[in-house]
């Protein structure tokens, strides 16, 4: 199977918008707080660094990482979660925002609240910058949704097809032919 980009679900300029406003919304939850927001890599990683500068000086913002593979290089998850890299920092009483490039079956976000939330932290909350409701396998809260999508392989802004097209500014459908 081979797979090409294909026309342009999401335009940079509705990411960048709606970034914007996804950092207002997180401003606002933890204003005064001291924040740890964990950036699943690769994915989540453009999508992190753009609403990450959006935050407001009231929100004392730090940045860990946790890398997990469900895909390996198909477009369709496995369902097993393994992580490949854990957080560096101690998050026990700490108010954590797991930063998410996309939501599909919830198994992979479901799986790592699972495991966050046994740390002890004082909150712990999801952001997605896509969220596909109609693929959702396990029950998992997402409180900051950018976009929901259509069941839709997409690549670009940090989303990629066996590690091809993150680099892309826009959201792209992917096009899949034999």
């Amino acid at each position: 199977m081979a797979y090409s980009v294909g026309e342009i679900l999401l335009s940079r300029e509705q990411i960048a918008q709606r970034v914007r406003e996804l950092g207002d919304e997180v401003s606002a939850a933890y204003e005064g707080r001291n924040l740890v927001v964990v950036g699943i890599l690769k994915g989540a990683v453009v999508f992190l660094s753009d609403l990450v500068r959006t935050l407001r000086p009231q929100v004392e913002a730090s940045l860990d990482f946790m890398a997990v593979s469900s895909y390996g290089a198909s477009t369709k998850t496995t369902g097993a979660v393994k992580i490949l890299k854990d957080l560096d920092a101690d998050i026990r009483g700490k108010h954590v925002l797991v930063v998410e490039d996309i939501v599909d079956t919830g198994l992979t976000l479901s799986y790592l609240l699972k495991i966050l939330e046994e740390r002890e932290p004082e909150s712990l909350a999801a952001c997605a910058l896509l969220d596909k409701p109609e693929r959702r396998q396990a029950p998992v809260a997402v409180r900051f949704c950018g976009f929901s999508i259509p069941d839709e392989f997409v690549v670009g802004y940090g989303l990629d097809c066996g590690g091809r097209w993150r680099h892309l500014p826009d959201i792209h459908k992917v096009e899949m032919t034999d």
